[in-house]
């Protein structure tokens, strides 16, 4: 299984777009095995669902995301978790024991990131 988590730094980022890179997770029995970081690719509409389904991804997790992109990924397979905040490593791991769920926060207008759906 392979986990992607949106960050600025080492922290989920509020804006799947928008972040700065991707935290890959390897998981193999429940079991974080290995982590890389990816530079974002650039933020183009479907764009990014397609890359990281490209990349294997199983999982994404991120503070916010649009309904494009959550539709895009839906379509693929690919679960999505939105809502999430703080350390990646944190979020990932809470994942992982099944203590992190999606809060349902959808962005609707890209340059107004701060008004997303709870």
């Amino acid at each position: 299984m392979k986990i992607a988590v949106a960050s600025d730094g080492n922290q989920v980022t509020e804006h799947f777009g928008h972040c700065q890179s991707f935290w890959i997770y390897h998981v193999e029995e429940g079991k974080v095995v290995k982590s890389e970081n990816i530079p974002n690719p650039g933020h183009r509409p479907g764009f990014l669902p397609n890359f990281l389904s490209d990349q294997g991804i199983n999982t994404v997790i991120s503070g916010g995301m649009g309904g494009g992109a959550v539709e895009i990924f839906k379509e693929k397979g690919i679960e999505v978790v939105i809502g999430a905040r703080g350390n990646a490593d944190d979020a990932v791991r809470s994942y992982l024991q099944g203590n992190l769920q999606t809060s349902g926060s959808i962005c609707h207008e890209h340059q107004h990131s701060h008004e997303c759906e709870e």
